[in-house]
């Protein structure tokens, strides 16, 4: 795997997948054809930030739907982690497990950053809308936690 996958960009077909729920149930992209979908890459369950993206997701899921988007959230960890978040944090969408980070490579969502002054390799941050004819609306990469759910609606005009 590379250290720093390629970005994408608007109009770029969004990449397919097909990873296991937090329940275990394969969920692929392809499922959602013809529809909008929010598909968003985040490091680690339960962690401090990734908590408090899914829990504005979450809070946001509604009002998202009402516009016609789907929610995907992806990280690399483990089906029955994913399920101990979800129902930890009463998460109402599907979360999906990319444990190699394949799909989060072919999002341009993996490769090198700093935390506390020290450079890991992992899952980046990142944010990808799709359109219901399957190609990429828009992209976010270096998303902050915070406030990313309200930015994300302003942008969408939601």
């Amino acid at each position: 795997m590379p250290v720093q996958s390629s970005p994408i960009a608007a109009g770029q077909p969004a990449p397919d997948f097909s990873l296991q729920d937090a329940k275990g149930e394969t969920i692929s992209l392809s499922d959602y054809s013809g529809q909008k979908v929010i598909v968003y890459f985040y490091p680690k369950a339960a962690t401090p930030g990734c908590t408090t993206e899914a829990c504005d997701f979450r809070d946001n899921l509604n009002s998202l739907q009402a516009a016609g988007y789907s929610v995907l959230g992806i990280s690399p960890d483990a089906p029955e982690e994913l399920a101990a978040f979800a129902n930890d944090e009463s998460l109402n969408f599907p979360l999906l497990s990319d444990p190699g980070n394949e799909v989060a490579a072919a999002y341009g969502s993996y490769g090198e950053k700093t935390i506390g002054g020290k450079t890991i390799v992992g899952t980046l941050r990142s944010t990808a809308v799709i359109n219901e004819d399957g190609s990429i609306q828009q992209i976010e990469y270096s998303v902050d936690a915070t406030g990313h759910v309200a930015r994300l609606r302003d942008s969408l005009g939601i």
